[in-house]
């Protein structure tokens, strides 16, 4: 038999690992982005055209490379970074694998130009599919300027499976705020298709929030710091009134580096457990600093999965920091019903002197002087109230006591919500029978059975279809705001908001300004209360940074299944025997009944001979 197995060529073994390494635009600013921080680089530049997918390109001033350098940094397994095994348990930098130029330079057009301080002239190197096109000396400014143009040219599979411009985009923002928050002592700026998007001076690292974040930040943090044998934790958490939805603002890193862990992420869930809604997250960026020995962030490609030696006492430490924190600046509210308050003393009193309490006597007052001075009058002017027709004041009283009609009294009863539809409360045809049963399904008879419907997943189909109709005729009623309301937004939700704006308002809601913290809300649609704006903005942003739609039809879809889960009628609402002859009525009048927006079972139905065989 022949031999079968053979080596890869260099091209292809480079293709290859660039699947590992370069998934979409945004692995490949990480991995230059790091290569800069490596480079003690203090100032990094980073430009991004359509998407990434055209141009990306990353300038910094660190310690650049020699010619030789610059060439052999290209090959597969080349570093700088680490030396024997050992060194990969003692690591300070960002990449050490050596795969990530070379996997670059694999899929994409590159153009280096680099230059140490020492030398008078750099060098340019560009690659196109791993082979090197020209390498020439250049009169260059110290640092490295990285060029990567057409993305996956050469691999049209991978570019295919490339998402829009936008969402390219926002993956790319991700990968910059997660960078920045790690190096605050690094000054970055990020420009997309020529516009400026951050100027992020070097500073402190709540400065650094406050700038990606947004002003209204700074009064929603809370500092933690705790520093034992076998982590030191420093950072912020937000303060529990302003947890959201979605889960954006939530980072950790491990010794400067952005990680991914849901176990620590239980941790803080933890720690604020009974001060958020359920269903919702805090906000926190912490950092986590333990000896490089006891953690392994080799585990996986893109090292944002980490692995710690002793996960069970890091997860104590940082649940007791921040439940500390969370008490030591009165986020908590506390009672202490054992104490005097009468014997506590004002902050303002503590200093002051204690002086002898001064008594003031009228003189002239006499106890069995049944006539008062008149008020404003000189001394002796007296005059007796008067106070005829005192009995008018009780007139009529008995006679109302008796007259009482007790019949008309009401009774405080369950709450009975019969105002989902559009406040319609004319005469159904009560021909039909329902009733609710456990406050979750709606049960009513067909000739052939019965049918049991889920009352959530029947309204929110109803919802759906009658958002998304208007959505496409552009034709919905909104009511206007006595009070506007203005809602604050980090930039990136603020991004997303201006993306779906024109949606927004095709369904009934009318904007006002729009600045970069936050946005002014004028009217709402009818079926929206104003108490439940704030909550359907947040779903929204959550929504569209986890399933970020392309194009506008996704958008509309997803916008019309959003405001229908969120207005929809919940698990554990009483409706009246009206309002549930209409929810069946208007769902059987869907173009779609049996499933709900979100592809789940809407009802189900129970013939009489589902019920005879029971009987047997």
């Amino acid at each position: 038999m022949a031999d079968i197995i053979r080596l890869l060529p260099d091209h292809v073994a480079n293709q290859i690992a660039a699947g590992e390494v370069v998934q979409r635009p945004s692995s490949v600013v990480k991995e230059l982005m790091e290569n800069a921080i490596d480079a003690e680089a203090t100032e990094i530049q980073l430009i991004v055209k359509d998407g990434g997918k055209t141009l990306i390109q990353i300038v910094d001033n660190g310690k650049g490379m020699s010619g030789t350098d610059a060439r052999l940094s290209f090959e597969r397994h080349a570093t700088s970074k680490i030396q024997k095994a050992e060194d990969l348990f003692n690591l300070h930098t960002k990449g050490f694998r050596g795969e990530a130029l070379a996997s670059i330079a694999a899929i994409a057009h590159v153009e280096m130009v680099t230059k140490t301080e020492d030398d008078e002239i750099g060098t340019r190197i560009k690659i196109e599919g791993s082979k090197v096109v020209t390498q020439e000396v250049v009169v260059a400014p110290k640092g490295t300027s990285m060029l990567v143009k057409n993305l996956f040219f050469n691999i049209p599979a991978r570019r295919n499976f490339l998402k829009s411009d936008q969402v390219e985009y926002r993956h790319i923002t991700d990968e910059f705020h997660r960078i920045s928050l790690a190096h605050p002592q690094v000054a970055f700026s990020f420009y997309n298709n020529g516009s400026d998007v951050f100027q992020l001076p070097a500073n402190d690292f709540r400065k650094r929030i406050v700038h990606i974040f947004g002003r209204k930040t700074d009064e929603k943090l809370v500092p933690v710091e705790e520093e034992t044998q076998v982590v030191k934790i420093s950072g912020y958490i937000q303060k529990p009134e302003f947890a959201k939805k979605s889960r954006g603002e939530q980072f950790f890193f491990a010794n400067n580096r952005f990680i991914k862990s849901p176990y620590l992420h239980h941790a803080i869930l933890g720690a604020f457990e009974g001060l958020i809604r359920p269903g919702t997250h805090p906000g926190y960026f912490i950092n986590l600093e333990v000896a490089p020995s006891t953690i392994d962030i080799n585990i996986h490609p893109t090292k944002t999965e980490v692995k710690f030696d002793d996960e069970h006492t890091l997860y104590a430490i940082l649940k007791s920091t921040v439940k500390h924190s969370l008490g030591q600046f009165n986020v908590i509210p506390a009672l202490d019903f054992d104490q005097n308050q009468n014997l506590e003393t004002p902050y303002g009193d503590q200093r002051k002197q204690v002086g002898i309490p001064q008594v003031v006597v009228d003189s002239s007052f006499n106890p069995f002087e049944d006539v008062k001075p008149i008020k404003g009058s000189s001394a002796g002017n007296y005059s007796k109230p008067s106070v005829k027709g005192w009995e008018n004041l009780y007139a009529g009283l008995d006679a109302g006591v008796e007259g009482t009609n007790h019949s008309t009294i009401e009774f405080e009863s369950e709450v009975v919500n019969s105002s989902i539809f559009d406040g319609e409360n004319e005469a159904v045809d009560h021909i039909t029978t329902t009733f609710q049963l456990r406050k979750k399904y709606i049960i009513t008879t067909i000739k052939s059975g019965m049918v049991v419907i889920n009352q959530s997943r029947a309204h929110q189909r109803v919802l759906y279809e009658k958002f998304l109709k208007n959505i496409t005729i552009k034709e919905a009623v909104s009511q206007q705001l006595l009070f506007p309301l203005t809602l604050s937004f980090s930039p990136s939700e603020i991004s997303i908001l201006k993306e779906i704006k024109e949606n927004l308002c095709t369904v009934g809601f009318v904007f006002g300004a729009i600045d970069e913290d936050g946005v002014e809300i004028k009217g709402v649609p009818v079926l929206v209360a104003e108490s439940e704006v704030q909550m359907i903005m947040e779903q929204l942003m959550s929504d569209f940074q986890q399933e970020v739609p392309g194009d506008s039809f996704s958008q509309s879809d997803m916008l019309a299944k959003t405001l229908a889960k969120t207005l929809s009628v919940k698990t554990g609402e009483t409706l009246d025997e009206v309002s549930q002859v209409k929810l069946v009525n208007d769902l059987f009048a869907c173009k779609e009944t049996t499933l709900s927006p979100f592809n789940k079972k809407v009802y189900i139905m129970i013939t009489e001979n589902d019920i005879e065989r029971k009987f047997i």
